[in-house]
């Protein structure tokens, strides 16, 4: 859920009374290897554990450079309910970081030789699907994958959001997701600029339906057994004991109200440009090991960071990564927001940081309780980078 027009949930959500969306929660155990001495992890988890201390439920960090290798810290709860401690190894939303695993598995399929970025995308959409997108013939692969296609985001959609607001534990198909934007216009001619829209991600997640007989198979044959992620999870959320609960200030008050079901049924309906669950330590497993180079070859790693500028001319995006910049460092990597959820996870090239942050409160739209993550995000990284 990474793009919603902030106003309309907000009437949304404001027109509805408080309702009972737990799930349960349990404690797991992490097996990776963490340094017990880092020199860091005393002076991060003193940060977490101030950000939870003034009201956030949880956060949780892992980290990894070649020099201290794996650190990880938690702070807060996995559920207030019944106050189940957060821990390393609980499995945090990663909303549209799930975009960089989709972006990993087109390129293998480009590797392969079954896909060429420069062919357009009615080249291997099944028409059922290509016929909702407007000038489809002018689209290519490259342009979903760097968000320069022009196509609208059906998340921004507002009868979307309404249908989703008023049946919140509602599920949807990706034909579903495609008639909120039939023939919608398009915002710019394909290959203008950079602009973000979750739908290019979707149709990605069709093309390798079509091209490799199954998304969620080549996901985990590209990604997650090559690297050994067993806390990675692309569908079936629900059967994880050990995913967060999820919370929302919804009216802004600091009054948190669990939306963990609402949240859990729309990231399981979700692919492509979202709907992933992983440790912490997993996802920063996931951002080394395409940097070290055991993904995708040099070549692809060269298409893959060829980044694209937005409408002010400055450059924002290459596939599957943005183009960062935190404390005077160049990032690369990916953010995530969701009703109920909130995280980053970025690669430092010049420092060879590798950093995961997520919380299980609601991150998408305005509040004090989303300014003090930002806050806290930008005190970790300081931290870390100085």
């Amino acid at each position: 859920m990474k793009s919603i027009v902030t106003g309309a949930l907000l009437l949304g959500l404001l027109s509805c009374a408080p309702n009972d969306y737990t799930i349960p929660a349990v404690s797991c155990t992490e097996s990776t290897p963490l340094n017990s001495t880092y020199s860091r992890a005393q002076a991060l988890q003193a940060l977490l554990d101030r950000g939870t201390a003034d009201g956030i439920p949880g956060m949780s960090i892992a980290v990894f450079t070649p020099e201290e290798g794996y650190w990880a810290g938690a702070s807060g709860y996995a559920r207030l309910e019944d106050k189940t401690a957060l821990q390393i190894c609980h499995l945090h939303y990663g909303q549209s970081v799930a975009k960089l695993y989709t972006a990993i598995g087109i390129l293998k399929l480009v590797e392969a030789g079954k896909i060429a970025l420069d062919e357009p995308v009615t080249t291997y959409l099944p028409a059922r699907f290509s016929d909702y997108i407007t000038e489809a013939h002018t689209i290519t692969v490259r342009m979903l994958l760097n968000h320069t296609s022009g196509i609208p985001g059906y998340s921004l959609d507002t009868d979307y959001v309404t249908v989703l607001l008023q049946h919140p534990l509602r599920t949807f198909t990706p034909e579903q997701y495609l008639s909120y934007i039939r023939k919608a216009p398009l915002a710019f001619k394909p290959g203008s600029y950079f602009e973000y829209s979750d739908t290019n991600y979707l149709l990605l997640a069709l093309i390798a339906d079509r091209v490799s007989g199954s998304y969620d198979r080549l996901i985990q044959e590209s990604i997650l057994t090559p690297l050994t992620l067993h806390q990675t999870f692309y569908d079936a959320i629900q059967q994880q004991p050990n995913v967060v609960n999820s919370y929302f200030d919804r009216f802004g008050n600091g009054k948190l109200e669990n939306v963990s079901q609402m949240q859990q049924a729309n990231v399981n309906s979700l692919r492509g440009d979202d709907g992933i669950t992983a440790s912490p330590l997993d996802y920063v497993k996931l951002l080394r090991g395409l940097f070290e180079g055991k993904l995708l070859s040099d070549k692809s790693m060269t298409t893959m960071t060829i980044w694209v500028k937005d409408q002010k001319g400055e450059f924002r995006y290459g596939m599957g990564l943005y183009f960062e910049h935190f404390s005077g460092q160049v990032a690369y990597g990916h953010g995530g927001a969701g009703l109920g959820a909130g995280c980053g996870l970025y690669y430092f090239p010049e420092k060879k940081l590798y950093v995961f942050l997520g919380t299980n409160l609601g991150t998408l739209t305005d509040g004090p309780y989303v300014r003090k993550i930002g806050n806290l995000r930008d005190e970790l990284l300081d931290l870390l980078l100085k």
